[in-house]
C-alpha cells in the first residue's frame, strides 16, 4: 500500500528541513511505501528552492508550485489530485501536526475506516479562544448540514475511495472541514495535545479567521435566507400589534403626540435589519457569481508531479438560445 503526504507550504523555509527530516524518520516504522507531495501556495521565501532540493536528494519527493497565492484550500485540493497513494495523510509543515501520529493513522485505516480524523485539545489555548471556539461550533452545527467538531481540522487521513468523492465535489468556494464531513464513510477520531508551533507565527488573521467562519456558515445551507423571511414576518407580526395598540390606545385616550424618539429608532432598527439581509443575499449572489465563472483553483507554475485525478469536467449545458426554445415549447 502506498501512502501520500500532502503537505501545504506557504513561507515556510525556517522549519520545511526539520519538518521533511522528522516526518521521514517518524515514517521508518511504517511497513508501506510513502509519498510526499508538497504544495507551494505562492511562498515569497525560499521555500519553492528548498522543496526542489529535497526532490533532487529524496526520490519520493513529489512538489507543486503555484503561480501566486491561492490559500489553503486550493492547496489541499491540488495535493489530492497529485497523490497517487492508497490513503492520503493531510498536515501542515509547522509541526503543529506531530508526524509521530501518522503511524497510528495508518494502523486505524488498517481496521476499515475511510476517515481517520485527528481532533486537537485545546490545552494551553486562551480562554478567549476557547469560549469563542466553543460558542462558534455551537452555533454552526444549528444551522449547518453536517456536523463539524470543535477541534476538528484538515489534519487527517483519507482512503482513496474518500479522496475521489472529495475530488467529485468540484464547487469553488471551498470549505473542507464540512466538504470532508459531507461525503461520510466510516470514520474514527481520536485526540492529541496541541502541539507548539515551531517557528515563526500564524499565517491566519483574526479577519481570515472570521471570514473562514462565515464561509462554514454559508457554504453548506440556506438557512441564512430562510431566517430573512421568518425575520421579515416577525417584524411584520410586531408593526401589526403595535399598530394596534396604537389605534386602542388612541381610542380610548385620544391622540397624543406622537413620539419622535420611538419613530427614530423603529426606522433605525428596520434599516440595520434590512441592510443585514441584503448582505446576506449578497453573499450567496456572490458564491453564484464565482462557481458560474468555473475558473481554475489554482494555476500551476512549476512542478515534478503528474496529476493521479484529474479535474471532474463540467457538465455539459446546452447554448442558452436552445434553453429558451425548449421553455417557450
Amino acid at each position: 500500500m502506498l501512502i501520500s503526504i500532502v503537505v501545504p507550504c506557504y513561507n515556510e523555509e525556517a522549519v520545511i528541513d526539520r519538518f521533511h527530516e522528522h516526518l521521514t524518520r517518524e515514517l521508518r516504522a511504517i511497513d508501506h511505501d510513502c509519498e510526499f507531495v508538497y504544495v507551494d501556495d505562492g511562498s515569497k521565501d525560499r521555500t519553492l528552492s528548498l522543496l526542489k532540493k529535497l526532490a533532487e536528494t529524496d526520490p519520493r519527493v513529489r512538489y507543486v508550485s503555484f503561480s501566486r497565492n491561492f490559500g489553503k484550500e486550493a492547496a489541499m485540493l491540488a495535493g489530492m489530485r497529485y497523490a497517487s497513494g492508497d490513503a492520503v495523510v493531510i498536515m501542515d509543515a509547522d509541526l503543529q501536526h506531530p508526524p509521530e501520529l501518522v503511524k497510528r493513522m495508518v494502523e486505524l485505516h488498517a481496521q476499515g475506516h475511510d476517515q481517520v480524523i485527528a481532533k486537537r485539545t485545546r490545552d494551553g489555548d486562551r480562554v478567549t479562544r476557547v469560549l469563542t471556539a466553543r460558542a462558534y461550533y455551537r452555533l454552526i452545527n444549528r444551522f449547518v448540514d453536517v456536523e463539524l467538531v470543535d477541534g476538528v481540522g484538515d489534519f487527517r487521513l483519507l482512503s482513496r475511495r474518500a479522496v475521489d468523492a472529495v475530488l467529485e465535489l468540484t464547487e469553488y468556494n471551498r470549505f473542507s472541514k464540512g466538504l470532508f464531513a459531507w461525503v461520510g464513510f466510516p470514520s474514527v477520531t481520536f485526540e492529541y495535545e496541541n502541539a507548539v508551533r515551531e517557528e515563526g507565527r500564524s499565517k491566519w488573521t483574526f479577519g481570515q479567521l472570521l471570514n473562514y467562519g462565515a464561509d462554514g456558515l454559508i457554504s453548506f445551507n440556506n438557512k441564512p435566507l430562510r431566517a430573512a423571511v421568518y425575520l421579515g414576518l416577525l417584524l411584520v407580526s410586531v408593526a401589526a400589534l403595535y399598530a394596534a395598540w396604537i389605534v386602542g390606545s388612541a381610542a380610548v385616550n385620544g391622540v397624543d403626540t406622537p413620539g419622535y424618539v420611538t419613530l427614530l429608532v423603529v426606522i433605525t432598527a428596520l434599516a440595520g435589519v434590512q441592510m443585514v439581509m441584503v448582505g446576506v443575499i449578497g453573499e450567496y449572489i456572490g458564491r453564484i457569481y464565482y462557481e458560474v465563472k468555473r475558473r481554475p483553483h489554482f494555476l500551476v507554475q512549476s512542478t515534478n508531479a503528474v496529476p493521479a485525478a484529474t479535474p471532474a469536467a463540467a457538465p455539459a449545458t446546452a447554448p442558452l438560445k436552445d434553453q429558451l426554445k425548449d421553455f417557450v415549447r
